[in-house]
């Protein structure tokens, strides 16, 4: 068993209002937060205050909500709302996904290089694959099979790591007296040909205090863990227990191996949703609140918890403010299918309404804990102790609040339990993730 440092924590940023889409219209909410970058600043430097070592925006390059009750689930542009926050923050770590799909290897460089130098060292890509037709719409393009996505993503990540190299460390001169502000011999073209990018180069960027940026992955098979294992020191992961947990931090740990790496050198983030309160009973009402703003969705999200449990459950069967009927529920089982199923069996078992079920978020994308700071707390230190995760990325059902909430009371006791550190360890997100210095592409052949 390896030796295990402290918990990291990234806070993912979600259009400005937090990972529920109705929270826009939760008391206090700046139902406008969408457009006012001040809010995404504000969220960032109280993640700053409680040590949070980055933000996280996830992005798929589609309008993919239905924008009359909900939200967007992106930011508008996610390179925008991280220089915003760049210029009013001064530790905490800026990640980004953009896909290498349909952007060019040259325009991913030089937008995250640009905003590493900016921000004197805190970025990072988090390079993923896109396999939505409506987004591949947006480019007047069409989805491709996953492994020609896979290997435009590995001749993407070589070129952007070779541009992002173009300049060698010292190239910078800025010899005023001599008149030489760099040192063209050592600022040159990469020229790299792929059978589907390509590049010239130099970009016209020096590096920065940390090199380059950090690349991260998100995306699971054997491709993305290939894909991981090869360029990636963070991994974004949706796990929903602690046994899958484990076994995908360990496939992620063996396939560093496998290209010569140290696998204390890449990290998972398992994702994590809360909703906070001073009792479990105020925190389990504030989701039935949030889930009541779009009652239209109900009857889906009941026949969905149904299909969870091999029950044929729909708001016309059973009154969902009270426990499912015992001939109902006495065929019930976990769909094995679904990790998500056994909590959700379990709570019904216990004699809770269905209504209150749900509010438990047993079927959201991430595990989710409504309760009391300690809850979770609890939840953190029992995934990281278990050696589910190296780090977690925190959304809070209502950023409004979830934030500051969750930095005033969650993080102290965090740092009690010696789980979380009290300072920056460093100036660059490198530091800060405890991962090396890195500088240009690494000594493989594109897409090799």
């Amino acid at each position: 068993m390896e030796k295990r440092s402290k918990m990291q924590l990234a806070l993912q940023m979600i259009s400005g209002y937090g990972a529920e889409f109705s929270a826009w219209r939760m008391p206090g909410t700046d139902p406008a937060a969408y457009t006012n970058m001040d809010s995404y600043v504000e969220r960032a430097k109280l993640a700053e205050q409680g040590k949070f070592q980055m933000i996280f925006i996830a992005v798929t390059p589609v309008l993919s909500s239905n924008l009359g009750p909900q939200t967007p689930m992106f930011p508008m542009d996610p390179m925008l709302a991280l220089m915003a926050v760049a210029r009013e923050t001064k530790h905490i770590g800026l990640v980004a996904t953009l896909s290498t799909t349909f952007n060019y290897p040259y325009n991913i460089a030089r937008q995250f290089k640009a905003l590493d130098v900016i921000s004197h060292g805190r970025v990072g890509w988090n390079a993923v694959t896109t396999s939505d037709p409506l987004a591949a719409a947006n480019f007047g393009a069409r989805v491709t099979e996953r492994k020609e996505r896979y290997d435009k993503a590995h001749e993407s990540i070589q070129i952007v790591q070779a541009l992002w190299g173009s300049w060698e460390s010292d190239a910078w001169t800025l010899d005023v007296e001599g008149g030489k502000f760099a040192d063209m011999d050592k600022i040159q073209p990469i020229n790299l040909q792929g059978q589907y990018y390509a590049s010239r180069g130099p970009l016209p960027i020096p590096p920065s205090e940390q090199g380059q940026p950090v690349i991260f992955q998100a995306g699971g098979g054997r491709e993305g863990l290939e894909l991981a294992g090869k360029y990636a020191s963070g991994v974004y992961a949706n796990p929903y227990d602690i046994a899958s947990a484990r076994e995908h931090r360990q496939a992620i740990r063996q396939s560093a191996v496998r290209f010569g790496r140290n696998p204390d050198d890449i990290k998972m983030f398992a994702g994590f949703m809360f909703s906070l309160a001073s009792t479990e009973e105020e925190a389990l009402n504030r989701r039935k609140q949030l889930m009541n703003f779009n009652p239209q969705e109900i009857p889906n999200r009941v026949s969905y918890l149904g299909s969870m449990i091999g029950v044929p459950l729909s708001v016309n069967l059973v009154d969902i403010d009270k426990p499912i009927p015992a001939d109902l529920l006495k065929n019930a089982y976990a769909n094995p299918r679904d990790p998500r199923s056994p909590i959700a069996l379990k709570l019904l078992l216990q004699g809770l309404s269905v209504r209150d079920v749900l509010a438990h978020g047993v079927i959201n994308y991430h595990p989710v804990v409504a309760g009391t700071p300690t809850q979770v707390a609890d939840f953190l230190e029992e995934w990281f102790l278990a050696e589910a995760c190296d780090r977690f990325s925190v959304v809070p059902d209502v950023s409004f609040d979830g934030v500051a909430d969750f930095v005033n009371q969650v993080i102290p006791i965090l740092q009690e339990r010696g789980l979380f550190h009290k300072e920056y360890e460093g100036k660059t997100l490198r530091e800060n993730m405890s991962i090396p210095y890195e500088y240009g592409m690494r000594e493989y052949g594109i897409n090799e």
